[in-house]
């Protein structure tokens, strides 16, 4: 049986979230439905644009460009601070509406996710059927909108799912990858970063179907391993297998894609503590504890870089994760702009193993476990948004003003 693979994106998502939460809190105003963006404080030098509306995208607005840039494209933007606890609740939503049409999902950010939909015929009709009925119960439950892209593997429902914007269904299959993807810029192509660019630009090639159809010998002459990558995906193969389950006693992963390039170390690490949060929060579900983390970053040229480090007694705390994190990534940064952030734990042990703790560490220990399951029991039962560390809001806090 061929394999259905959905890849669902929400629209705008920071901008959409924001102005659904205002539009609950008694405001009239429609932020989607004017020039606005959701950003860092205005009088910032360093805030950037994180989501923008489909009028201020008329203005020439763009996702992860400085504020004082976008100001002088569109001086009237509404400019609105970002609330991340209440982004984190709608995208629970929007897993968990995932989660009822598909058994295995795969969430790949904080506003989008894989589906595996094969064999789901009998239940929901044929893919595009199914896809239209996802899209419009979001729609109808929770007020935003989602392209959902369509394929037989995840590379391919991906780029789908950028085609024309918003609410919308498209299909990629291996057979549309002439009429549909070989016709794009070659800049669309999923891992093509600047730089590759323009180093494609020098070889004549301009559009995916001349990437598709350039010997892969000269691509890796000029562009080492990289280049057999970006050939493999401009024909559409792609050997990424789908899991929705994580997989015990391997390992425990978050990573976000960032729409827009962090090039500074506070933004940075907001990023590593709450990814921090999700995977600890994971462990103590499970009972599991690590005794490895690692943290990978991948630049705005999507190179790929890792480090790990082994820890002294194993932990599913929180705050040990991101202190660690931290190291890890001051030792890792080299200062490339950054498009996506990971942790990673391995060597997970159940929590009943006996951990190598002295007498003075004992105490403090135990005092981080319960505090740890005070809080789970509040967000299991309110929400995320409900109860945030203290040093997280002050350096988001810090980063908005």
């Amino acid at each position: 049986m061929e394999k259905v693979i959905f890849h669902v994106d929400v629209n705008s998502a920071f901008l959409s979230w924001e102005a659904i939460h205002r539009l609950q809190q008694g405001e009239t105003e429609d932020l989607r439905e004017i020039a606005s963006a959701v950003a860092g404080d205005r009088n910032k030098r360093r805030g950037v644009i994180l989501a923008k509306s489909t009028v201020a995208r008329q203005y020439g607005v763009k996702t992860g460009e400085p504020v004082v840039d976008a100001l002088k494209k569109c001086p009237d933007l509404v400019l609105v601070p970002p609330h991340h606890g209440v982004y984190r609740e709608y995208s629970r939503e929007f897993i968990r509406i995932l989660n009822d049409f598909s058994p295995c999902v795969e969430q790949c950010s904080v506003d989008e996710a894989y589906c595996d939909m094969t064999g789901t015929s009998g239940l929901f009709g044929s893919p595009v059927e199914a896809a239209h009925k996802l899209k419009d119960r979001i729609k109808k439950e929770l007020g935003f909108t989602v392209n959902v892209g369509i394929s037989s593997n995840k590379l391919l429902a991906k780029m789908a799912s950028d085609f024309k914007k918003p609410d919308l269904v498209h299909t990629l299959y291996p057979e549309e990858i002439k009429d549909k993807m070989w016709v794009l810029p070659v800049q669309e192509l999923f891992f093509v970063g600047k730089a590759t660019v323009k180093k494609l630009h020098t070889l004549g090639i301009y559009t995916i179907g001349d990437l598709a159809n350039t010997d892969v010998e000269i691509l890796k002459a000029h562009l080492k391993k990289h280049g057999e990558v970006i050939h493999s995906f401009a024909n559409g193969i792609d050997t990424q297998i789908l899991s929705g389950e994580e997989v015990k006693n391997k390992g425990y992963s978050n990573s976000t894609t960032i729409p827009f390039d962090v090039e500074d170390e506070a933004t940075a690490k907001i990023i590593l503590l709450s990814l921090a949060e999700n995977v600890a929060a994971r462990l103590r579900n499970d009972d599991m504890m690590a005794n490895v983390v690692s943290v990978a970053i991948v630049d705005s040229e999507f190179h790929n870089s890792s480090h790990q480090m082994t820890l002294l007694s194993p932990t599913h705390n929180a705050d040990e994760l991101y202190q660690k994190a931290c190291i890890l990534f001051d030792e890792l940064w080299d200062g490339s702009p950054i498009r996506l952030l990971a942790i990673q734990t391995s060597k997970v042990v159940p929590k009943e193993t006996e951990r190598q703790m002295n007498l003075f560490s004992f105490e403090t220990d135990e005092k981080k476990e319960r505090l740890d399951q005070a809080i789970d029991k509040i967000r299991n039962r309110f929400g995320d948004a409900a109860i945030q560390r203290a040093s997280l809001v002050k350096q988001k806090d810090k980063n908005n003003n």
